[in-house]
């Protein structure tokens, strides 16, 4: 299913909107399981100045580390999380399994696009500049991923990778696994001349018009084929180089922030 964006609160979609501390919003399929905390923060409500103005969400993109180091404690706050841990993004299929023990002895940042967890109190963060962020629940044996997904995850086919892991290490089913598809870049804005060098040839099917892609669509098709049920996604379909005014977009602003998404199993 898919949900269109609507200042008001809530929207007509029926996004579920916070406006304290900091602006985020909630999907409705997975606000329903009091067992999981999400959310998907703007740019709004940080310490950050432009271009990074001003919930800006990662260390690598030139912002002061303090004004970093403030906005992640705003997120944290807001979620009541423990702990709030975060991947060095790598475009890649990398993938972190995070287990109780991690708690108790420092872990390096780990280089990976996704970490899955049955951890409570563990709050994953994914950074987002026209990325996709794809939250994946299992409310059955109580285990998350948060999953950092551009083109080249889904080149790489990162979200199949995710759920072939969650079955392997925790026993899910496809089946009942529900998954989000967080504002990104959408139809109208993803442009890439020389398609054919980087993408597979089945990706064609999903060109809208000439070098313009569906990646929303594609993520769902992809999740589908790793055996979740198409009514278990949620697509926001927000594009972010559109609506710069509530999201930070690489492709619309060039050097700019980059916004979180964060789940967290309680």
């Amino acid at each position: 299913m898919s949900s269109s964006l609507d200042t008001g609160v809530p929207d007509r979609s029926g996004l579920l909107w916070i406006r304290e501390p900091a602006p985020y919003f909630r999907y409705p399929s997975l606000s329903r399981y009091t067992q999981l905390v999400h959310g998907t923060f703007t740019r709004q409500g940080g310490a950050s100045s432009p271009p990074y103005d001003f919930l800006n969400t990662s260390y690598d993109v030139g912002d002061l580390p303090r004004n970093v180091t403030s906005n992640l404690t705003i997120i944290k706050n807001a979620l009541g999380a423990n702990h709030l841990i975060f991947m060095n993004q790598s475009h890649g299929n990398g993938i972190f399994v995070f287990r109780p023990e991690h708690i108790d002895r420092k872990v390096e940042t780990p280089s990976v696009d996704a970490v899955i967890t049955d951890t409570p109190n563990i709050a994953i963060l994914v950074k987002q500049a026209d990325c996709q962020g794809v939250i994946i629940f299992d409310p059955e044996k109580r285990v998350v991923a948060n999953v950092h997904c551009g083109w080249r995850g889904n080149v790489k086919n990162i979200l199949a990778n995710v759920v072939t892991q969650m079955k392997h290490n925790f026993g899910c089913k496809g089946h009942n696994l529900l998954a989000t598809i967080g504002p990104s870049l959408g139809p109208c804005c993803a442009e890439f001349v020389g398609h054919e060098k980087i993408f597979p040839t089945n990706f064609e099917e999903f060109m809208v018009h000439e070098n313009y892609f569906n990646l929303w669509a594609i993520s769902e098709w992809q999740l589908v084929n790793a055996g979740l049920r198409q009514e278990h996604i949620e697509i926001s379909s927000i594009c972010t180089r559109c609506r710069t005014d509530l999201f930070f977009s690489y492709r619309g602003e060039g050097k700019t922030g980059r916004f979180g998404s964060v789940a967290m199993l309680i």
